[in-house]
Protein backbone atom coordinates (compact mmCIF):
# COMPACT_ATOMS: atom_id res chain seq x y z
CA UNK A 1 0.00 0.00 0.00
CA UNK A 2 1.29 3.66 -1.14
CA UNK A 3 2.34 6.04 1.75
CA UNK A 4 0.06 8.87 2.20
CA UNK A 5 3.30 10.92 1.37
CA UNK A 6 3.92 9.12 -2.06
CA UNK A 7 -0.01 9.57 -3.34
CA UNK A 8 0.06 12.33 -6.42
CA UNK A 9 -3.29 13.81 -5.46
CA UNK A 10 -3.34 16.08 -8.77
CA UNK A 11 -2.35 12.96 -10.79
CA UNK A 12 -5.51 11.45 -9.64
CA UNK A 13 -7.13 14.69 -10.43
CA UNK A 14 -6.17 14.55 -13.84
CA UNK A 15 -6.54 11.20 -14.71
CA UNK A 16 -10.30 11.18 -13.21
CA UNK A 17 -11.31 13.87 -15.22
CA UNK A 18 -9.80 12.78 -18.22
CA UNK A 19 -12.08 9.06 -17.11
CA UNK A 20 -14.93 11.28 -17.46
CA UNK A 21 -14.56 12.90 -21.00
CA UNK A 22 -12.82 15.60 -20.27
CA UNK A 23 -9.89 17.30 -21.72
CA UNK A 24 -8.65 20.89 -21.02
CA UNK A 25 -5.35 20.75 -22.75
CA UNK A 26 -4.61 24.05 -24.19
CA UNK A 27 -3.78 23.85 -27.68
CA UNK A 28 -1.43 26.82 -29.73
CA UNK A 29 -4.23 28.33 -31.96
CA UNK A 30 -6.40 28.98 -28.53
CA UNK A 31 -3.18 30.17 -26.64
CA UNK A 32 -2.10 32.34 -29.91
CA UNK A 33 -5.91 33.87 -29.35
CA UNK A 34 -6.19 34.97 -26.11
CA UNK A 35 -2.84 36.29 -26.04
CA UNK A 36 -3.11 38.30 -28.74
CA UNK A 37 -6.21 40.21 -27.43
CA UNK A 38 -5.87 43.75 -26.31
CA UNK A 39 -8.12 44.71 -23.47
CA UNK A 40 -7.82 48.34 -23.89
CA UNK A 41 -8.82 48.49 -27.71
CA UNK A 42 -12.11 45.85 -26.73
CA UNK A 43 -13.25 48.28 -23.66
CA UNK A 44 -13.09 51.09 -26.00
CA UNK A 45 -14.66 49.31 -28.54
CA UNK A 46 -18.17 49.34 -26.24
CA UNK A 47 -21.26 50.06 -27.72
CA UNK A 48 -22.99 53.73 -27.62
CA UNK A 49 -25.95 52.29 -25.20
CA UNK A 50 -23.66 50.78 -22.91
CA UNK A 51 -25.08 52.17 -19.10
CA UNK A 52 -21.96 54.00 -16.97
CA UNK A 53 -22.82 52.23 -13.28
CA UNK A 54 -19.61 52.35 -12.10
CA UNK A 55 -20.72 54.58 -9.67
CA UNK A 56 -22.88 52.06 -8.34
CA UNK A 57 -21.68 50.23 -4.57
CA UNK A 58 -21.11 46.90 -6.88
CA UNK A 59 -19.89 43.88 -4.55
CA UNK A 60 -19.02 39.89 -5.09
CA UNK A 61 -19.35 37.60 -2.45
CA UNK A 62 -17.93 34.41 -3.18
CA UNK A 63 -15.38 31.65 -1.36
CA UNK A 64 -11.78 32.98 -0.23
CA UNK A 65 -9.81 31.51 -2.58
CA UNK A 66 -12.04 32.46 -6.08
CA UNK A 67 -10.79 34.67 -8.88
CA UNK A 68 -13.00 33.58 -11.35
CA UNK A 69 -15.76 36.34 -10.25
CA UNK A 70 -18.97 36.23 -12.56
CA UNK A 71 -21.58 37.99 -10.62
CA UNK A 72 -22.09 41.20 -8.37
CA UNK A 73 -25.19 42.60 -7.06
CA UNK A 74 -26.50 45.59 -5.77
CA UNK A 75 -29.85 46.45 -4.64
CA UNK A 76 -32.04 50.15 -3.87
CA UNK A 77 -35.30 50.72 -1.85
CA UNK A 78 -37.89 51.62 -4.23
CA UNK A 79 -40.43 54.60 -3.27
CA UNK A 80 -43.03 51.35 -3.06
CA UNK A 81 -40.89 49.79 -0.56
CA UNK A 82 -39.73 47.45 -3.45
CA UNK A 83 -36.55 46.25 -3.47
CA UNK A 84 -34.87 46.95 -7.08
CA UNK A 85 -32.21 44.11 -7.58
CA UNK A 86 -29.65 44.39 -10.05
CA UNK A 87 -27.60 41.37 -10.55
CA UNK A 88 -24.04 42.25 -13.30
CA UNK A 89 -23.24 39.30 -15.17
CA UNK A 90 -19.74 39.57 -16.47
CA UNK A 91 -19.81 40.14 -20.90
CA UNK A 92 -17.62 37.28 -21.63
CA UNK A 93 -18.53 37.66 -25.20
CA UNK A 94 -16.66 40.86 -25.10
CA UNK A 95 -13.61 38.55 -25.09
CA UNK A 96 -14.87 35.35 -26.11
CA UNK A 97 -16.72 35.69 -29.45
CA UNK A 98 -19.13 32.53 -30.62
CA UNK A 99 -16.21 30.55 -33.29
CA UNK A 100 -13.26 32.17 -31.62
CA UNK A 101 -10.62 29.51 -30.25
CA UNK A 102 -11.44 29.99 -26.90
CA UNK A 103 -15.37 29.57 -27.38
CA UNK A 104 -14.38 26.04 -29.22
CA UNK A 105 -12.26 25.29 -26.45
CA UNK A 106 -14.92 26.37 -23.65
CA UNK A 107 -17.47 23.90 -25.76
CA UNK A 108 -15.62 20.63 -25.87
CA UNK A 109 -16.03 20.69 -21.76
CA UNK A 110 -18.82 23.11 -21.51
CA UNK A 111 -18.76 23.13 -17.71
CA UNK A 112 -15.84 24.26 -15.14
CA UNK A 113 -14.42 21.33 -12.99
CA UNK A 114 -13.25 21.64 -9.11
CA UNK A 115 -12.11 18.53 -7.90
CA UNK A 116 -11.23 19.52 -4.59
CA UNK A 117 -7.33 19.03 -5.25
CA UNK A 118 -7.29 21.27 -8.55
CA UNK A 119 -9.59 23.32 -10.37
CA UNK A 120 -10.24 23.22 -14.23
CA UNK A 121 -11.79 26.41 -15.33
CA UNK A 122 -13.99 26.25 -18.47
CA UNK A 123 -12.02 29.04 -20.01
CA UNK A 124 -8.58 30.03 -19.49
CA UNK A 125 -7.20 30.92 -16.63
CA UNK A 126 -5.84 34.12 -18.52
CA UNK A 127 -9.70 34.54 -19.19
CA UNK A 128 -11.43 33.21 -16.13
CA UNK A 129 -9.60 34.41 -13.42
CA UNK A 130 -8.28 37.96 -15.45
CA UNK A 131 -10.09 39.35 -18.62
CA UNK A 132 -13.59 38.14 -17.80
CA UNK A 133 -13.54 38.16 -14.01
CA UNK A 134 -15.15 40.83 -12.09
CA UNK A 135 -12.74 41.48 -10.02
CA UNK A 136 -12.34 44.58 -7.75
CA UNK A 137 -10.27 48.33 -9.10
CA UNK A 138 -10.76 47.84 -12.74
CA UNK A 139 -13.95 48.83 -15.49
CA UNK A 140 -15.80 45.60 -16.52
CA UNK A 141 -18.22 45.10 -19.21
CA UNK A 142 -21.69 43.20 -17.90
CA UNK A 143 -25.03 42.38 -19.01
CA UNK A 144 -27.19 43.54 -15.89
CA UNK A 145 -30.23 42.30 -14.90
CA UNK A 146 -32.96 44.16 -13.13
CA UNK A 147 -36.48 43.44 -11.60
CA UNK A 148 -38.54 44.51 -8.43
CA UNK A 149 -38.80 42.49 -5.55
CA UNK A 150 -42.13 43.83 -3.36
CA UNK A 151 -42.91 43.15 0.24
CA UNK A 152 -44.87 40.30 0.27
CA UNK A 153 -41.84 38.36 -1.82
CA UNK A 154 -43.68 38.71 -5.39
CA UNK A 155 -41.38 40.34 -8.33
CA UNK A 156 -41.70 41.81 -11.36
CA UNK A 157 -38.95 41.72 -14.52
CA UNK A 158 -37.37 45.14 -15.18
CA UNK A 159 -34.77 45.30 -17.57
CA UNK A 160 -31.33 43.35 -19.32
CA UNK A 161 -29.03 45.97 -20.48
CA UNK A 162 -25.70 46.09 -21.35
CA UNK A 163 -23.61 48.50 -18.79
CA UNK A 164 -19.83 49.58 -17.33
CA UNK A 165 -19.46 48.62 -14.20
CA UNK A 166 -16.95 48.09 -11.07
CA UNK A 167 -16.68 45.99 -8.35
CA UNK A 168 -16.32 47.81 -4.54
CA UNK A 169 -15.70 44.85 -2.39
CA UNK A 170 -14.34 41.09 -2.62
CA UNK A 171 -16.36 39.46 -0.14
CA UNK A 172 -16.52 36.15 1.65
CA UNK A 173 -19.09 34.03 2.19
CA UNK A 174 -18.14 32.89 5.78
CA UNK A 175 -17.62 36.40 6.90
CA UNK A 176 -20.47 37.74 5.46
CA UNK A 177 -22.53 34.84 7.09
CA UNK A 178 -21.19 35.12 10.24
CA UNK A 179 -21.81 38.76 10.69
CA UNK A 180 -24.97 38.80 9.43
CA UNK A 181 -26.33 36.03 11.30
CA UNK A 182 -24.99 37.81 14.30
CA UNK A 183 -22.73 35.02 15.25
CA UNK A 184 -18.93 37.49 14.51
CA UNK A 185 -17.84 41.35 14.22
CA UNK A 186 -18.49 43.09 10.64
CA UNK A 187 -15.94 42.03 8.72
CA UNK A 188 -12.96 44.83 7.73
CA UNK A 189 -14.00 44.33 3.91
CA UNK A 190 -17.32 45.78 4.92
CA UNK A 191 -16.31 48.25 7.39
CA UNK A 192 -14.10 50.04 4.92
CA UNK A 193 -16.76 50.64 2.39
CA UNK A 194 -18.83 53.18 3.26
CA UNK A 195 -22.79 52.37 2.90
CA UNK A 196 -21.25 48.73 1.96
CA UNK A 197 -23.28 47.80 5.20
CA UNK A 198 -26.29 49.23 4.67
CA UNK A 199 -26.18 47.60 1.08
CA UNK A 200 -25.30 44.15 2.59
CA UNK A 201 -28.78 44.19 4.50
CA UNK A 202 -30.54 45.23 1.73
CA UNK A 203 -29.42 42.78 -0.40
CA UNK A 204 -30.04 40.22 2.48
CA UNK A 205 -33.56 41.63 2.97
CA UNK A 206 -34.39 40.62 -0.53
CA UNK A 207 -33.18 37.60 -0.47
CA UNK A 208 -35.29 37.07 2.57
CA UNK A 209 -38.42 38.50 0.87
CA UNK A 210 -37.76 35.48 -2.29
CA UNK A 211 -37.46 32.60 -0.23
CA UNK A 212 -40.25 33.41 1.93
CA UNK A 213 -42.15 33.67 -1.86
CA UNK A 214 -40.59 30.75 -2.77
CA UNK A 215 -41.64 28.40 -0.12
CA UNK A 216 -45.43 29.69 -0.19
CA UNK A 217 -45.31 28.31 -3.39
CA UNK A 218 -43.93 25.08 -2.86
CA UNK A 219 -40.53 25.14 -2.77
CA UNK A 220 -38.56 22.03 -1.60
CA UNK A 221 -34.99 22.58 -0.67
CA UNK A 222 -32.40 20.26 -1.24
CA UNK A 223 -29.13 20.62 0.28
CA UNK A 224 -25.79 19.41 -0.79
CA UNK A 225 -22.66 18.42 0.88
CA UNK A 226 -19.54 20.36 -0.66
CA UNK A 227 -16.80 19.15 1.42
CA UNK A 228 -13.38 21.15 1.60
CA UNK A 229 -9.86 19.66 1.54
CA UNK A 230 -7.35 20.69 4.19
CA UNK A 231 -3.42 20.11 2.45
CA UNK A 232 -0.16 20.12 3.37
CA UNK A 233 1.60 19.56 0.48
CA UNK A 234 0.38 16.71 -1.33
CA UNK A 235 -1.66 15.44 2.23
CA UNK A 236 -4.85 15.48 3.17
CA UNK A 237 -4.67 17.03 6.53
CA UNK A 238 -8.82 17.00 7.36
CA UNK A 239 -11.77 16.83 5.56
CA UNK A 240 -15.00 19.60 6.86
CA UNK A 241 -17.84 20.60 5.09
CA UNK A 242 -19.01 24.02 5.21
CA UNK A 243 -22.30 25.40 6.69
CA UNK A 244 -24.69 27.71 4.25
CA UNK A 245 -25.18 30.92 5.81
CA UNK A 246 -27.48 33.75 4.50
CA UNK A 247 -24.60 35.03 2.31
CA UNK A 248 -24.94 32.00 0.24
CA UNK A 249 -28.81 33.01 0.49
CA UNK A 250 -28.16 36.43 -1.19
CA UNK A 251 -26.90 34.54 -4.12
CA UNK A 252 -28.74 31.69 -4.70
CA UNK A 253 -31.85 33.70 -4.25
Amino acid sequence: MAKSQDIDLHGIARATIKRYGFNFNLRKPVIDEISALDPDKLMGGIRGDTKDLRGLLWSSIDNADSLDLDQLEYCERGSNDEIIVRIAIADVDLFVPKSSQADVYAALNGTSVYTGIENFPMLPIHLSNGLTSLLPDADHAALVVEYSVFSDGSNVPGKIYRALIRNKAKLVYEEIGGWIEGRTDIPASVSGVPGLKEQLYLQDEAAARLNKFRIKQGLIEFGTIEPKLVLKGEKVKSIFVEEKSRANSIIEN
